[in-house]
């Protein structure tokens, strides 16, 4: 997958997050960041990487993800090699 479209999938997936007050907040609290820094580096590959990162590490929310964007579950794993962090294989 070209880095665009893992971005992007990347971002479909901070908006998901985005519409869930109570996993956004996990989210911010995990990552340390503030909302403002959220916003400011919502475009950020590194960013968009530990979005992803918090989705697979919970079952239910990437799950229920995958379902509301109809996104296949490759999809995801294939967008998160294609960003920044990603182990070696």
């Amino acid at each position: 997958m070209h880095s665009s479209a893992a971005q992007t999938l990347a971002l479909k997936a901070l908006t998901h997050l985005a519409g869930d007050g109570e996993n956004l907040l996990r989210f911010l609290r995990i990552s340390g960041l503030e909302p403002d820094d959220l916003k400011q580096r919502a475009g950020d590959p590194e960013l968009l990487a530990a979005v992803i990162d918090f989705l697979l590490s919970d079952e239910a929310l990437c799950t229920g993800f995958l379902a509301a964007e109809r996104i296949d579950p490759k999809m995801l794993h294939a967008a998160r090699r294609a960003l920044p962090g990603a182990a070696e294989s």
